[in-house]
């Protein structure tokens, strides 16, 4: 590598070197070796904190940390502190191995590289401790933050009640949640929601579910974000009645869904069907100010070809081009596909006219499909028209 390098004549510098590492993130000691070689065969580069912190992090994800502690004397030397955010890392790194000590250690001599020990430091020893299930010392890292003055965020109170909920401890998580309201210290969000989060990332849908379930009969509402990703794990598991009647529960509630509630619902209720009710749900989100898009517009329409109502297909997809967005290219592509599907191989030869006039290329087996299916239905004359459009936008 060194002699390859030795014949490009580069120009060196901290902007180019950066941008080397950050490329070979995957590459623990070829961006050793690079970095080595642009100090040694360019004195006059002065490497920053930034190269220096992108290599570290670099070692440290490939668990070269006998060398990553050497860049770091370094950088010391050299008078660069760690950031807490590079700091956080290595301590998250050692965490997903299992080193639980070195994550310790790193914890406990950022102060030797002038890092102080903020809050993201402290969130990155709990990440590390929840990896190996060391709940009780957790538990005792976050009475210690508050006790040296640091104030827990949301994402300090989501890694513990994540991790609780994935061991399955979801008493705990509910009691530790509840001692930190008493003492003040609230949680940013709901905990309840935080909860939801917690048994949705550890996979216990159903308990998620229940939770929701008696949030919304006691007439309390989990936020716009936790309802969203509960809707999206319950369509995932076929489960769309259910995201169907909480999405109206919650409504009646007072709860302002926005456009990622929509790109959840819209195609899980196109998909098993629900033409009537997507409807509804694309109006309810114009109601609601939100501009649709072609990713609204698309599970509709493919519903309906599905179902054989061709017609409406049509009548839908042109008030998409009057009153929404104009089609992208994998909407005219899926329609075109329908068409060829559902027999409709003249008004899937418009489509690809259309296509191709507002500058979108159709793929070749969408070319091949038209053109197969209107000479086999005898319209051979539109079938040599496709053909010399294919071959004129080849040329082109």
């Amino acid at each position: 590598m060194e002699k390859t390098l030795n014949k490009l004549r580069l120009t060196v510098t901290s902007d180019l070197v950066y941008r080397v590492l950050r490329s070979c993130s995957t590459s623990g000691t070829e961006s050793f070796r690079f970095f080595n070689w642009v100090r040694t065969h360019h004195p006059s580069y002065e490497p920053t904190t930034i190269e220096f912190e992108e290599l570290i992090k670099t070692l440290a994800r490939n668990r070269k940390y006998e060398t990553m502690w050497k860049i770091a004397e370094q950088m010391k030397k050299k008078t660069h502190n760690l950031s807490p955010s590079t700091v956080s890392f290595i301590i998250e790194e050692y965490g997903k191995q299992g080193h639980i000590d070195q994550a310790v250690e790193v914890f406990n001599k950022a102060k030797n590289f002038n890092c102080p020990q903020t809050t993201e430091i402290y969130n990155s020893l709990l990440y590390a401790l929840c990896e190996v299930r060391y709940f009780h010392g957790a538990y005792a890292l976050i009475r210690r933050m508050i006790r040296k003055g640091g104030i827990p965020d949301k994402k300090t109170y989501a890694i513990l009640v994540n991790g609780w909920c994935a061991a399955g401890k979801m008493r705990e998580a509910q009691e530790f949640l509840e001692e930190m309201s008493r003492k003040g210290f609230n949680p940013p969000v709901r905990g309840r929601d935080l909860l939801i989060n917690g048994l949705l990332n550890a996979g216990y849908l159903e308990s998620a579910k229940e939770m929701v379930r008696k949030m919304t009969k006691e007439g309390h509402l989990p936020d716009i974000e936790t309802f969203n990703g509960l809707i999206e794990e319950i369509c995932k598991s076929g489960e769309v009645e259910f995201c169907i009647d909480l999405y109206h529960d919650v409504c009646r509630l007072g709860l302002c869904p926005d456009i990622g509630t929509y790109k959840v619902l819209i195609p899980a209720v196109s998909k098993v069907g629900r033409i009537d009710e997507a409807f509804k749900l694309l109006h309810c989100s114009i109601e609601d100010g939100l501009k649709p898009f072609p990713s609204l517009y698309a599970p509709i329409i493919k519903a309906l070809c599905k179902m054989g109502q061709f017609d409406d297909a049509f009548s839908f997809f042109s008030d998409m081009k009057v009153k929404g967005h104009p089609p992208n290219r994998p909407v005219y592509t899926m329609l075109i596909k329908m068409c060829g599907r559902g027999g409709r191989f003249v008004e899937a030869a418009n489509y690809l006219v259309e296509m191709t006039e507002m500058n979108l290329a159709p793929v070749s087996r969408c070319f091949d499909m038209v053109t197969d299916g209107l000479k086999n239905c005898g319209k051979h004359d539109l079938a040599k028209r496709i053909e010399q459009l294919e071959v004129s936008l080849r040329g082109a």
